[in-house]
């Protein structure tokens, strides 16, 4: 018997190429950071950190779970701007994706106790020595947070949960960039932006065809009103994301060198990747807003099918950042 649709009634059942989606979703956040490293490392000669692949997807889902709040809020502002749009929108998933941020900083802290590795018994652990470290504290932070934003989900003021979310992406700027690197106020304002507007985008997007999907029948016209809206912010939010991440990558790799790292450095294949699964998505999101645009009535559906692909490949996007946190710096060439 096939299990029935989240928020559905039992008589609803999903469809196989939703579960097949979420089959495929859950592998690439499984494979690429697991098996990525040892890939992205052949023949650069050179080391993975200690305990890359936990780390990496321990980092692929607490980015996917700050993705998934972060864009439900958003988009729930969005909904509620809509005129004649039912009290209805998608269920949430904020709770649930805080939670596993909750989980997901909490491994990555317990990390950071173990000395970089991923402790395989809790004696080994020295929580109390994580106040003791800018790493340590920023890791805690980023666990209390999640477990205020899973709070602020289950409140009547949903919406609150921007404030510890937010508190994340500050946490990870400022970890990406620790004070021996050149500028690190510089490189962790790139990331606090870079960060933010990725997660708004990717997370929007689900947030925006779930919305779009529940209305299908009730009032389709509000459902492409959110799409709509939301890919008017996505234009700008994908222009700042693609800004940041340029201006980023040129500050780790200077404009002589890009051209070999990109080949010759396991961060620089990652970032290949990144830059070419991005232009995918770019394609993807033309795509849907050509056909919303053309549509009329109930045809901005036309838009899903693009839009949903751009979902699954922005996982893939969420799951290559995680990695590209993970594998060696390059040096200055």
């Amino acid at each position: 018997m096939a299990a029935p649709c989240p928020g559905s009634r039992a008589a609803r059942r999903c469809p196989p190429g939703r579960a097949v989606a979420v089959l495929v979703l859950v592998a690439v956040a499984a494979v690429v950071p697991l098996l990525g490293p040892a890939a992205a490392l052949e023949g650069t000669g050179e080391a993975a950190p200690p305990g890359t692949p936990g780390v990496a997807l321990l980092r692929t889902v607490l980015f996917a779970a700050l993705s998934v709040h972060l864009g439900e809020v958003f988009v729930r502002r969005v909904a509620r701007g809509v005129p004649g749009a039912p009290e209805a929108a998608a269920p949430a998933w904020g709770p649930w994706a805080a939670g596993a941020g909750f989980l997901a900083a909490l491994g990555l802290a317990s990390a950071v106790a173990g000395g970089d590795l991923l402790p395989r018994q809790a004696y080994g652990l020295d929580l109390g020595g994580l106040y003791a470290s800018r790493d340590g504290r920023l890791a805690l932070l980023e666990v209390n947070a999640f477990a205020a934003a899973g709070l602020c989900a289950r409140s009547r003021r949903p919406g609150s949960a921007v404030l510890p979310l937010a508190a994340v992406v500050a946490a990870e700027a400022l970890r990406a960039h620790p004070p021996a690197e050149g500028a690190p106020l510089l490189g962790s304002g790139l990331t606090l932006v870079h960060l933010t507007c990725a997660a708004l985008w990717a997370g929007g997007l689900l947030y925006a065809l779930r919305t779009l999907w529940r209305w299908r029948v009730s009032a389709p016209d509000a459902g492409a009103a959110v799409l709509g809206g939301y890919a008017r912010v996505a234009a700008v939010l994908f222009a700042a994301t693609a800004a940041t991440g340029a201006a980023s990558t040129l500050r780790r790799m200077p404009p002589g060198t890009v051209a070999d790292q990109l080949t010759a450095t396991a961060y620089g294949r990652v970032l290949l990747a990144k830059l070419l699964l991005v232009a995918v998505v770019a394609g993807l999101a033309l795509l849907a807003r050509r056909r919303l645009r053309r549509s009329a009535g109930g045809g901005p559906l036309a838009a899903y099918a693009p839009a949903r692909v751009e979902v699954l490949v922005l996982a893939a996007v969420v799951a290559v950042s995680a990695l590209l946190t993970a594998v060696p710096v390059p040096p200055h060439r």
